[in-house]
Order: structure tokens, then sequence, then C-alpha cells
């Protein structure tokens, strides 16, 4: 999740919209085998998403395109969206990630694993403001309690040290 920031630069808007046409025509070859679609069946849903017990924003990841896609539209407490696309590349046989945020934060993701207690891992690189490269690695994990535990960390030298960035709970919002 980004923070504030400058508004969404017509370039970056440019670059989401290209990824997600490449991710359309990349997913028209061939659909995605059935248990891919349900791979990240315990994200689907409206959520809201704490950190250390503090309301910290909303989430809602919806299925698109019969389930050869995910959209994911996160609104954080200070008034701030993100927006990401989740597609199932056939080729790789694996999920990929394209994220961009209102703040002009852009970063893509692939999946790199699926862990045994049914959570997913994603990693991919993001490029700071001041022109380096960071790995990022996201995990999501399905728990017992109908929750999902969301943790994003970053590596500055390569993976070799992980540092913890993001570690949030998402809860089912309740109906009204």
């Amino acid at each position: 999740m980004s923070r504030p920031g400058p508004t969404l630069c017509p370039a970056v808007k440019r670059i989401f919209l290209v990824a997600c046409v490449a991710a359309v025509a990349a997913l028209g070859a061939q659909p995605p085998p059935p248990a891919a679609r349900q791979e990240l069946d315990f994200w689907l849903g409206d959520w809201e998403v704490f950190v250390d017990g503090k309301f910290d924003g909303t989430n809602r990841i919806e299925r698109v395109l019969g389930g050869a896609a995910l959209i994911e539209n996160w609104h954080d407490a200070d008034g701030h969206e993100g927006k990401s696309w989740f597609y199932f590349y056939p080729p790789e046989n694996r999920w990929k990630q394209v994220w961009v945020t209102d703040a002009g934060g852009v970063k893509e993701k692939a999946l790199t694993g699926r862990l045994p207690n049914g959570a997913v891992q994603f990693r991919g690189e993001v490029q700071l403001r001041d022109g380096r490269n960071i790995l990022d690695r996201t995990t999501l994990t399905p728990l017992a309690d109908g929750t999902v535990r969301q943790v994003i960390e970053l590596s500055a030298d390569g993976g070799a040290n992980w540092k913890k960035g993001y570690d949030a709970i998402y809860r089912r919002k309740k109906l009204p």
C-alpha cells in the first residue's frame, strides 16, 4: 500500500493500460485451468483492513473474465486508492500482478510460491523515488478464522535480508 504523493501521471496511466491490454491478450490465448482459477478465491470479497489492530482501509477483490483475472480496489484510511490486476499467465502456469496507486506508485509481481498452508507468495521489483530498485515480496495467507493476512517485505540486498514493510489482517466486511 502506498501513501500520499502526486496524482497518477498520464505516463503511468498508459503503462497500466498497456499492461492490462497485454494481460487480456495473453489470457485470450488459452484459459487458465480450473484449479488455477480458484487459487486466489480465499481473497475474493469486501474487506476491512487492519494494521496492529488499527483500521487502515478497505479492499474489494473481484473475479473477472471468467476467473482468468481479479481486480483489487484498495482505499486507505487517508483517502488514497490503489488498483491492481491479478491475471493468470498460462505459459508460466502462475498468477501475475500489476499494481498502481493514485500516488504514482507502480509495481509488478509474479507468483513465486504456493505454500502448504494455502498461502501464496508474489515477488517483484520496485523502483524507489531515488531511482534504486528493491525487491518486494508479498505473502497472502488464509487464516482459520476466515481472515487473510497480508505481509509485504522489502529487500535492498537482492533477497539476502528482508524487512517487513506492511503486515495487515483482512476481515470480511459485515453486511448492513
